[in-house]
């Protein structure tokens, strides 16, 4: 098991968190409570770079659709960045890929 570390870079335009660990029961909350206590702005881009995430179960799940609800009642636009390939195929089988803008890790930047 991978403890969940969560890393904020912040400039003018975007609010990058670094989701390093395993995103599950156990952890979500940890990443639910600190998308909730950002302060977003209306045009800020969130990028949620999930490079370093082991592993995602359905309560991580639920905290990235948690982010995409604040993120857009706040007027502020959601990237997820270099999204595990195993974590992109389940977004992908229940449809939340749809929903979700999805990057590399060189296009979160200019997203």
């Amino acid at each position: 098991m991978s403890p969940l570390n969560l890393t904020v870079h912040s400039s003018a335009n975007n609010t990058v968190v670094e989701v390093v660990g395993e995103l599950d029961y156990a952890t979500a909350s940890e990443l639910r409570e600190l998308i909730t206590s950002l302060t977003l702005r209306p045009g800020q881009h969130l990028v949620l770079d999930l490079g370093g995430m082991d592993f995602c179960d359905s309560s991580g799940l639920t905290a990235l659709i948690i982010a995409h609800n604040v993120t857009e009642a706040a007027d502020v636009g959601l990237v997820l960045a270099a999204v595990p390939a195993h974590t992109r195929r389940v977004l992908r089988t229940v449809g939340l890929d749809q929903i979700f803008v999805i990057r590399s890790t060189d296009d979160a930047a200019t997203a």
